[in-house]
């Protein structure tokens, strides 16, 4: 038998209410770090020229292999990346030298070459890490660097000179390396007249005077006295600048004019379907800044700002390493995940960097330089990632943004959503755009911490 209510129901009472709404969410938007702290540079003309100083760039590129199963072999053009080889094109002599490498393995901290030990080989490094070191002024090895799968070490074993190994070599992880020993190269150089010319062309020119950073050097005097002859000099320039283009991401917003008509009390459709919309759009904006192969960070840092962990997870030491590469760090930009990672490892050593406040917001920091997180930056199937290390601004000779604003119809600067009509099925269509692109100014305005362990 049903209870005989008293009152109106609320569920009754609920028809006559208005219900308070929240406007339309989404589990998409992120903070975008990267797109308010990189400086943005109006781009006029759709592109922006970087003017260098001319930099001499001699074999500081990486090596490719390629495998058959175990077995691992060099791809002979890639070759030419040795200083010795550079401009060697001959498709016979360098065949020649890429069936002599002979596949070496090592386990972790055995030594691949020993400092003061004779230059008897060339190596390339095909796959693990590799730590360089010298050896310290109290006996103790200092740490160069560590290297890993397409770097290489020895190539000056190719001209044949007695010589010895300056650094120590010792594998970090089970390391695989092509060797070239000099038993070899005599052999090879004795039997090929093309190689062996090509050699002696090395060894007989004149190396350009250059500074610690690859530039062409501005000779200039200083702490003479009298009146000496004072060297001239000039500053000379790369020929063929690099020039960044205005890439662009778009879409088209389609909304039914009877949506627009009869559903925009209390908030509008269409407004709230451009602002969904803005947001998808910048968050891809912050994407291609990253990720793009032709103008994104992680593919544009110099590889000689390009660091490998020591042991796999980022360490106070790694940090350090990538802060020590430039001057005026302005923040580092790393996955969430990573960021857990850095925790981890500074709690593990009882480190406990103190937070910095960035736009009223507190954010993890080492050494009093922001850490912001992006999830833009990827994680690989094995659990590893990268930490991007940003110097900032045109005056620093950092990275900048690049957009171009005071568009018709723009919403936000370099964003633009313009009305494109009604078709014959009612749908109104608004065509949303952004133009973007990221330039580095210099090569050590941006480093990149490598192969970053964060699953363990």
């Amino acid at each position: 038998m049903t209870e005989e209510r008293l009152a109106l129901s609320t569920r009754a009472a609920s028809n006559l209410a208005s219900t308070t709404k929240t406007v339309p969410q989404t589990q998409g938007t992120t903070p975008r770090w990267l797109l308010s702290q990189l400086p943005w540079v109006e781009a006029g003309g759709g592109s922006y020229r970087v003017n260098r100083r001319l930099t001499y760039r001699l074999g500081d590129g990486l090596v490719t292999f390629v495998n058959d199963g175990a077995a691992i072999r060099v791809v002979p053009p890639e070759l030419a990346e040795l200083p010795p080889l550079r401009g060697l094109s001959d498709p016979a002599i360098l065949d020649g030298l890429a069936s002599r490498f002979e596949q070496r393995e090592y386990r972790p901290g055995e030594v691949i070459a020993e400092s003061g030990g004779p230059l008897d080989a060339v190596h390339l490094i095909a796959h693990g890490k590799v730590e360089e070191s010298v050896p310290g002024a109290y006996d103790a090895a200092g740490r160069v660097g560590v290297r890993d799968g397409g770097g290489f070490f020895g190539a000056d074993a190719l001209l044949g000179e007695p010589g010895e190994w300056a650094h120590t070599f010792r594998a970090l992880t089970p390391v695989i390396v092509l060797s070239l020993p000099r038993e070899a190269i005599e052999e090879l150089t004795e039997r090929s007249a093309g190689l062996r010319a090509h050699l002696e062309e090395y060894r007989a020119a004149p190396a350009p005077p250059r500074t610690r950073h690859g530039e062409a050097a501005i000779e200039v005097a200083s702490g003479h006295d009298g009146e000496p002859v004072l060297p001239g000099t000039f500053v000379d320039y790369e020929a063929s600048p690099r020039e960044y283009e205005l890439a662009v991401t778009q879409t088209i917003l389609r909304v039914h004019s009877r949506v627009a008509d009869l559903y925009s009390e209390p908030m509008d459709q269409v407004e709230q379907q451009l602002r969904l919309t803005i947001e998808e759009v910048r968050e891809r904006q912050e994407h291609e800044l990253v990720n793009n192969p032709d103008f994104g960070l992680l593919h544009n840092a110099d590889l000689r700002q390009r660091i490998q962990t020591l042991g796999g997870p980022p360490t106070p030491a790694d940090m350090d390493e990538l802060l020590a590469r430039r001057r005026k760090t302005r923040f580092f930009l790393a996955h969430p995940k990573t960021i857990a990672a850095i925790g981890r490892e500074c709690t593990r050593r009882g480190v406990y960097p103190a937070p910095v406040e960035i736009e009223g917001r507190r954010v993890h920091a080492w050494r009093g330089v922001p850490i912001l997180p992006s999830d833009k930056i990827p994680i690989s199937p094995t659990g590893t990632s990268s930490i991007l290390a940003l110097r900032t601004g045109e005056d620093d000779q950092g990275v900048v943004g690049l957009h171009r604003t005071g568009l018709e119809n723009e919403v936000r600067p370099g964003l633009t959503a313009r009305f494109t009509g009604i078709d014959d099925k009612g749908l109104l269509t608004y065509l949303v755009s952004t133009y973007h692109s990221a330039a580095v100014l210099v090569p050590d305005a941006l480093g990149v911490l490598e192969n970053v362990e964060i699953a363990r």
